[in-house]
């Protein structure tokens, strides 16, 4: 007499977990980064037992320097980076950079959206944004006297992980998009 097999898991079950994460995520609780370790996670569970495993830890209150909220970024004769945890405004930032140079990490950046948006102008600089690996990205927009460049690992896109829209005008400038594999393990 052997051990219970456990019951196959559908993907409703799949979708309620990746849900609560998504919310975990809009609400602070978990990087961009953190969650798409976790939706990964949980597209890839056998059995319930996988399914809570990936679950549990959830903070239950938004993690303390989550609420720095970005709408736009304006660089001028200079350099900004944002790293670390941070959220948006809404699913868009405005990011303009003239005669400067701007990085834009989004692996701890904090949303519950489908869709992220970047749009703006690179005009005699550069803009380099950072994605988890996984995650979907679309780059548009004019390019004159410049250069564009997406580095994303050949990987799977990751199920419930949102869409990264970058439209950016650029000239004698560059804009690279690469990916980067997680920090976190779990």
């Amino acid at each position: 007499m052997g051990l219970p097999v456990p019951a196959p898991i559908d993907d409703g079950d799949r979708e309620r977990v990746a849900e609560l994460l998504q919310r975990a995520c809009g609400e602070g609780r978990l990087t961009l980064e953190e969650f798409s370790v976790r939706v990964g996670a949980v597209w890839a569970a056998e059995t319930d037992a996988d399914l809570a495993r990936v679950a549990e830890g959830l903070p239950a209150q938004p993690i303390v320097g989550s609420s720095d909220t970005v709408d736009q970024i304006l660089t001028v004769f200079s350099s900004t980076t944002r790293r670390g945890r941070w959220r948006f405004r809404d699913r868009t930032v405005r990011a303009n950079t003239v005669f400067g140079s701007t990085e834009l990490d989004l692996r701890a950046v904090l949303t519950s959206s489908d869709v992220i948006e970047i749009t703006g102008r690179t005009i005699f600089g550069e803009l380099t944004v950072i994605v988890p690996e996984g995650v979907e990205v679309d780059l548009t927009g004019t390019n004159a006297f410049s250069s564009r460049e997406m580095r994303l690992a050949p990987v799977p896109r990751v199920p419930g992980t949102p869409e990264v829209r970058i439209h950016v005008t650029s000239w004698f400038a560059s804009v690279t998009v690469v990916s980067r594999p997680p920090e976190i393990t779990r």
